[in-house]
């Protein structure tokens, strides 16, 4: 997958402090505008990047509505710019397209918070960390211990986390803390590959490689506390942050389908800018077989977080001689953030069932909406910002302003700005892990080039990031997290 040249060709318009235009005229089969949020400081990243063209390419698909967007975490992806949103009507010809959910379906985050303070986890942190690497397996084509056969799997990818709970690995409380309560409805295990069973069957419960990591973190600042209270989040606790997907599953299925999908387009008269863009209409048979397997996949991610989560508990009991729920260890959220679900939304006055591509975006339901859990529903929808291993992560909760902008959504991290073999090539002659150190932050990593490409330095502030949504009114900040355990692929 090359990347192609620098897409400062693209004419953008400044909106305000933190919204950005590309205009309709562009490109001459532009459907709508491409809106970017971002401020000026992230602009000069972002100006000069090929992602600039990518959200004009999408504002082209049938029946996309109001506009392309990007989140200011936005670079570079396959098809769709990572950090892009766009929503398709399907009664209007609206299409469902792969690049815009991503080849790791329904990678995503979830954060388990603690009683524990940073002053009774730190003399034991590197015991915590070694026992956390040893326990919960990663690094590229990792195996874990819970391994399915194909009758089992089948189950799995049409009940999703409920199935693995089934078996002991989590509680209820779990399932009522994960985005639309760990399951896709209408996953249809038959559309899944043999080779993508295959690639599953032992890797269920395992984190992978490249960004994926799992964290472990101290609340390191508190900005709206009557929603941190609601979280269970407190000044000093620690933290478990858990960063993985569908792993070679997923990845299967994505490759499948770009193949199935391929001469889609030419037998529905879909004009595409760039290949990558491949899809078909959400009604037409392809669109749907794609949703199904696509659904499939995401609810093996969950079951994926699920088990991760179930080790993490059995890792901290270990190590500090006490059962997980005497040490608070508790589910505060799990989001998804490449996916495509259907969300109603009030479009020039009637209510309309959209496609919603969210490609490195995350879900960012305002206060009061039914699809948020009880305990949370007067704050908004817990939004979980992963930033990079040296600085911190964010939790936020959803606006109103992204259910009139932004199709309930938000950023989803940090965003890359620099590629991983040029993150690998910087830390030439230097040892990430004693940089690391240095930060008070314990890192273990399967082999070196795992921290190389993901040094802090090849990702953008997460605090500017985060601070743009806030400002854009699409979601609001509760609380810092900063690293202090780190593992990694």
């Amino acid at each position: 997958m090359s990347k192609p040249g620098p897409g400062g060709h693209v004419p953008i318009e400044r909106i305000d402090d933190c919204r950005w235009r590309i205009p309709m005229s562009a490109r001459a089969d532009m459907r709508v505008e491409g809106i970017v949020y971002a401020d000026d400081a992230l602009m000069e990243h972002i100006r000069n990047d090929p992602c600039l063209t990518q959200v004009a390419n999408v504002a082209t698909l049938p029946g996309i509505v109001r506009a392309s967007l990007a989140m200011p975490d936005i670079h570079w992806g396959y098809g769709f710019c990572i950090g892009g949103v766009a929503a398709t009507d399907p009664e209007q010809g609206g299409v469902i397209s792969p690049g815009g959910v991503g080849y790791d379906i329904n990678c995503g985050v979830r954060l388990i918070r603690s009683d524990l303070t940073e002053s009774e986890v730190r003399p034991r942190l590197e015991t915590l960390v070694n026992d956390l690497f040893a326990r919960v397996p990663c690094g590229v084509g990792g195996h874990g211990r819970y391994k399915f056969d194909r009758h089992e799997l089948k189950k799995l990818l049409s009940r999703g986390s409920s199935f693995v709970l089934g078996l002991d690995l989590g509680t209820a409380e779990d399932h009522a803390a994960t985005e639309a309560g760990g399951v896709l409805p209408d996953a249809d295990a038959d559309a899944v590959s043999d080779r993508a069973y295959e690639r599953g069957k032992d890797q269920c419960g395992t984190l992978g490689s490249g960004n994926h990591f799992l964290e472990v973190q101290v609340v390191d600042e508190v900005f709206y506390p009557e929603a941190a209270t609601v979280l269970g989040l407190a000044k000093g606790t620690v933290t478990v942050m858990i960063h993985s997907g569908s792993r070679g599953l997923g990845y299967q299925v994505c490759e499948d389908f770009l193949k199935v999908l391929r001469d889609a387009p030419k037998r529905y008269g879909i004009e595409l800018p760039d290949r990558q863009l491949v899809c078909a209409p959400v009604h037409s048979n392809e669109g749907q077989r794609y949703l199904a397997a696509m659904r499939a996949a995401a609810n093996f991610a969950w079951c994926n977080r699920q088990i991760m989560t179930h080790l993490t508990r059995q890792s901290f009991a270990h190590v500090f001689g006490k059962p997980a729920d005497q040490l608070g260890m508790k589910l505060v959220y799990d989001v998804c953030h490449n996916i495509a679900k259907f969300e109603p939304y009030e479009i020039d006055g009637r209510t309309v069932n959209l496609c919603v591509h969210r490609k490195g975006a995350t879900r960012a339901f305002p206060p009061g909406h039914p699809e948020i859990p009880e305990p949370y529903r007067a704050i908004g929808q817990p939004v979980l910002i992963p930033g990079d291993m040296g600085r911190a992560s964010y939790v936020l909760v959803g606006q109103a302003g992204a259910m009139a902008e932004t199709f309930g959504s938000t950023c989803h991290g940090a965003g890359r700005m620099m590629s991983r073999t040029a993150a690998i090539k910087s830390a030439r002659g230097r040892s990430i892990q004693k940089e690391l150190a240095a930060r008070g932050v314990i890192a273990r990593a399967r082999g070196r080039t795992g921290l190389d490409e993901e040094q802090p330095d090849a990702y953008k502030d997460v605090n500017d990031v985060t601070r743009v949504v806030e400002q854009a009114g699409i979601s609001r900040r509760v609380c810092r997290l900063r690293p202090i355990g780190v593992i990694k692929g």
